[in-house]
């Protein structure tokens, strides 16, 4: 299979939900998503663009950092983890390898956090160019 990279430049918050809403048009059902980056570069931004994408109440999208995982049903079910509080020797405690064997969508923030790579997964990396701008990398 050939690995695929795409670059974006978001050049706001509602710019960044919009490229997550598009790219939600390309998920299957059981995709992961791993993603990476600091405190405040969009990640849940793109996430609640993920949701829309899916029809899913983007509104109620919210970061799960206490409750590490919410759930979203709709037509396909996004699951929103957050790592963020998490020790990568207590990960694999959180069952999230059950979850992956649902026809749902997985996007897992703070994806640094895991002890071990996840495979099959689309890699999304987030840096901050300063301001608003983001560079969002996508690798699957």
């Amino acid at each position: 299979m050939k690995t695929q990279l795409v670059t974006c430049i978001s050049e706001s918050e509602p710019q960044t939900i919009a490229l997550g809403e598009k790219f939600a048009k390309t998920l299957v059902p059981g995709a992961v998503l791993l993603l990476f980056g600091e405190l405040g570069v969009g990640k849940t931004a793109f996430v609640r663009g993920i949701a829309k994408g899916l029809k899913l109440d983007s509104d109620s999208v919210s970061s799960p950092t206490f409750t590490l995982i919410n759930e979203y049903e709709g037509r396909l079910t996004l699951y929103h983890v957050d790592l963020y509080r998490v020790d990568p020797n207590e990960v694999d405690d959180l069952g999230l390898i059950e979850l992956g064997d649902n026809q749902g969508i997985i996007a897992i923030e703070w994806a640094e956090h895991l002890a071990r790579r996840w495979m099959g997964a689309i890699q999304i990396e987030f840096r901050d160019l300063g301001e608003d701008r983001r560079e969002i990398k996508i690798k699957d």
